[in-house]
């Protein structure tokens, strides 16, 4: 399993529409991920421009995760979970990973990006080997 990683970037919440149409900017590629309609957490990210003037941004780093490949997800991610995943991709998964909460960003090409809060970090490292 590769190792997790500290995944700095920024929270969000706004507006939906205005959420749609923000502009991301980072060091790096910014990654988006919808956690609710009004919710977004953009991995990457050190800037957004969004015309929302009630919006709340706020730096985020308190998650860590791993870029895994189809092959990774596929041994050790897909084993240990026990619910459905979305069949639409790219999309935003949420549940119990090892029995850790986590999030899942499913990409097209069968890779995903997995999330946990840094809390969690040592006890999911462990679970997943």
């Amino acid at each position: 399993m590769p190792a997790l990683e500290p995944m700095p970037g920024l929270r969000v919440v706004a507006d939906p529409e205005a959420l749609d149409r923000a502009s991301w900017w980072g060091d790096r590629d910014v990654t988006v991920l919808r956690l609710a309609p009004d919710d977004a957490l953009a991995v990457g990210a050190r800037r957004v421009e969004i015309d929302d003037e009630h919006a709340i941004i706020e730096e985020e780093a308190g998650f860590v995760g791993a870029w895994l490949t189809a092959e990774e997800f596929a041994e050790w991610v897909l084993p240990r979970i026990e619910w459905p995943l979305p069949a639409d991709r790219p999309t935003v998964a949420q549940g119990s990973v090892a029995g850790v909460p986590a999030k899942l960003w499913l990409r097209v090409t069968g890779g995903a990006l997995l999330l946990a809060q840094a809390a969690y970090a040592d006890e999911l490292a462990g679970r997943l080997g």
